[in-house]
């Protein structure tokens, strides 16, 4: 409500003189009116933290979408979005405390709950793998049958499962001995790649394998083998929350309400790609993000959330469980974890 415009309240003197009074009062009612209004509304909005896998950019733009489109706060809901790097362990933040919700891949979730951690994945926006593996075809590497005698690079804390389960799939040992490979740790960059460090380097199809292109490469200096293509791939960024937080009943509510409005943010970013990367780049308070790399990134992304409602496959969560058993690595989980480690609980209800 706004007061009205000054030439509709001054006529002549007398009159203002008469009704002064009653429109300063009017005025002061209405003022007052909206700011209790505007408490109510703020009282009435439930906070809730979300903590990200990685930094701010457009594989989290559902989130970012959901906040600045306005979908978290018709749903009654104040968000406060959280994002992650390189010295932050989601996992130790949800337990913490220090967020109600997490986004993180399936091998690292179900490692960390394996060893102690009660997590459960409430939520999978993403329903296909952007982990890919990258060669520089310079090195004679055309097919797997190509990788013995090579080393292949990749991330570590649960991101190098994959990569474990798919050489010993092909029977090739990953200990550099004669007939197999040498799996390399690297740091969350292709620097490795480029300076041949190693022939092959772990990337994802919307950021690192842009990084080599931006880097003088082109894709026909490259060789990409897809892990979805391979058979290997595994659940990636779902949502996961604590047993303790799906016992109480007032935060299975909330979560139900953030889910749903969170979807709604993806399915936005998925029909507004380069709106959406731009909404990401708004929220990048460090300013390394570019225009370009994040409107690139998120259509990579969308093809990535296409196909999903926001409820997890079982038939996706048992090939993955099925992938990390087969690893042979450290960490790596020794037993399906069953039914426990997920739940349609918040999904049957968010998606209503």
């Amino acid at each position: 409500m706004t007061a009205p415009q000054k030439t509709r309240t001054t006529t002549k003197t007398t009159n203002r003189r008469q009704h002064g009074g009653n429109m300063k009062q009017t005025i002061k009612l209405a003022a007052a009116a909206v700011m209790g209004l505007a408490a109510g509304a703020a009282q009435a909005q439930d906070e809730l933290t979300l903590q990200l896998k990685w930094v701010t950019q457009a594989q989290f733009a559902g989130y970012y979408v959901a906040q600045d489109q306005g979908f978290y706060e018709e749903a009654g809901l104040d968000v406060t979005i959280k994002p992650g790097g390189p010295d932050i362990a989601p996992v130790q933040v949800l337990l913490g405390g220090g967020a109600d919700v997490m986004v993180d891949w399936m091998p690292s979730a179900l490692a960390a709950r394996e060893n102690g951690a009660p997590i459960v994945n409430i939520a999978q926006p993403f329903k296909s793998s952007g982990l890919m593996l990258t060669c520089l075809k310079e090195h004679g590497i055309e097919s797997p049958e190509d990788f013995p005698g090579h080393t292949l690079g990749t991330w570590f804390f649960g991101n190098e499962l994959p990569l474990y389960s798919w050489m010993s799939k092909l029977g090739y040992p990953t200990d550099g001995s004669e007939g197999g490979v040498t799996i390399q740790k690297i740091n969350f960059n292709v620097d490795p790649l480029l300076q041949k460090q190693v022939e092959c380097a772990t990337t994802m199809t919307y950021n690192e394998y842009w990084q080599v292109i931006d880097a003088g490469l082109t894709p026909e200096d490259l060789v990409v083998f897809k892990y979805e293509d391979e058979g290997i791939s595994t659940l990636e960024d779902g949502l996961y929350t604590t047993e303790e937080n799906l016992e109480d009943p007032e935060m299975v509510e909330k979560l139900v309400r953030f889910v749903s409005a969170s979807m709604q943010g993806w399915k936005w970013a998925e029909e507004n790609p380069d709106e959406a990367a731009m909404i990401v780049l708004e929220n990048d308070a460090t300013g390394a993000q570019t225009e370009t790399h994040q409107k690139r990134m998120m259509g990579e992304i969308a093809k990535l959330t296409a196909g999903s409602n926001g409820a997890l496959d079982p038939a996706d969560f048992e090939r993955t469980v099925e992938v990390l058993l087969g690893a042979g690595a450290d960490p790596v989980i020794t037993e399906s974890p069953g039914d426990a480690a997920w739940t349609h609980e918040i999904t049957d209800e968010a998606l209503d």
